[in-house]
């Protein structure tokens, strides 16, 4: 059960509730777009990996505040569950001339940044908007662009620690990820500047399809006292099962971004609670609604982590997870 959801669930109940006045919206309709890039909408987990819980929390923040579906807004959702496929969805969505538009994931930010530069875009699910060209400065962004980060690259040295937390014996971990995307250079260079400090040797994992996943996580096994971290890019997502399924073949300890992969049988993840963050998105598609022009609107930085894991894989690799780190667990899977 989740240790902490009656402690979030109290201190949302302290948000103040929008007055009366505020919530009173012109019945005008608005269109709002949201493109999800990467994710699976035909998942069959209800864990905030999952496109369609993320996307219920944006819409019922969107109703706290005073849009409703139907009423005064619209809601057109596109899935390109391939980054090949984001153009064309990007320009189903353009086509609809929307008031603004959600894009989850890098992909998705950049397919839309391609096809306009007047619409208003709020981003989530970004790990470094400036390395992607999406914009020039978290404060001031810039042009129709802003959002929320979804992993400060220091978050690497979370990934690391508690790795060699529940394997102290580990001294050299990969990082697996598609070197494609902007966010593995940002990635491995944090997680290069913490390891000394942990007495672990960073390895490159560069991946781009099913085959050289297998490859990295072989030979990666071949190396003593190993284990690797998965970073978010459509890759790691479409690829989730094998990557999982390997790691137990190879007995190799894993630490993810996503509770999605623990809920899968994943070992361990801290990354964060994606509904508190489309949540977050909503009030700034609100205040675009409202007419804030994105290049106003700081970046914000994720409001919160969760932190799961697996006792039945540890188990299986015969890990024991220290009391410290189940104490600061969101939730256990036994």
């Amino acid at each position: 059960m989740r240790r902490r959801q009656f402690i979030w669930l109290l201190g949302g109940a302290a948000v103040p509730r929008p007055i009366a006045a505020r919530a009173q919206q012109s019945e005008r309709l608005r269109r709002i777009g949201v493109l999800f890039v990467g994710d699976n909408p035909h998942s069959q987990t209800s864990d905030t990996g999952n496109p369609h819980v993320r996307l219920a929390a944006f819409q019922r923040e969107l109703e706290r505040l005073g849009w409703s579906e139907g009423r005064n807004t619209q809601i057109e959702v596109r899935f390109a569950t391939k980054p090949e496929q984001a153009r064309a969805c990007a320009q189903e969505l353009i086509t609809q001339q929307p008031d603004v538009i959600l894009a989850s994931t890098t992909p998705a930010a950049i397919a839309l940044q391609r096809e306009t530069r007047t619409i208003p875009i709020i981003f989530v699910g970004v790990a470094d908007p400036i390395g992607a060209g999406l914009i020039t400065n978290l404060a001031r962004p810039g042009a129709n662009l802003s959002g929320l980060l979804s992993y400060e690259d220091t978050i690497t040295g979370k990934w690391l620690a508690m790795l060699k937390e529940i394997a102290p014996h580990l001294d050299r971990v990969a990082l697996v990820a598609n070197p494609k995307t902007g966010p593995y250079d940002y990635f491995m260079r944090a997680a290069r500047v913490v390891a000394p400090s942990l007495a672990i040797e960073i390895v490159p994992g560069p991946i781009d399809s099913e085959i050289d996943i297998e490859k990295k996580i072989a030979s990666l096994a071949q190396m003593m006292n190993s284990g690797f971290m998965i970073t978010p890019h459509a890759t790691t997502v479409t690829h989730r099962d094998l990557i999982i399924a390997l790691a137990a073949r190879h007995h190799l300890p894993a630490v993810y971004f996503s509770s999605s992969y623990v809920s899968a049988g994943g070992l361990m993840s801290y990354g964060i609670d994606f509904r508190a963050h489309f949540w977050q998105a909503a009030g700034y598609v609100d205040r675009v609604l409202r007419g804030a022009k994105p290049a106003d609107l700081p970046v914000q930085t994720p409001i919160k982590f969760e932190t799961f894991f697996n006792l039945k894989t540890a188990q299986a690799l015969g890990l024991t997870v220290p009391p410290g780190l189940l104490l600061a667990a969101d939730e256990v899977i036994e």
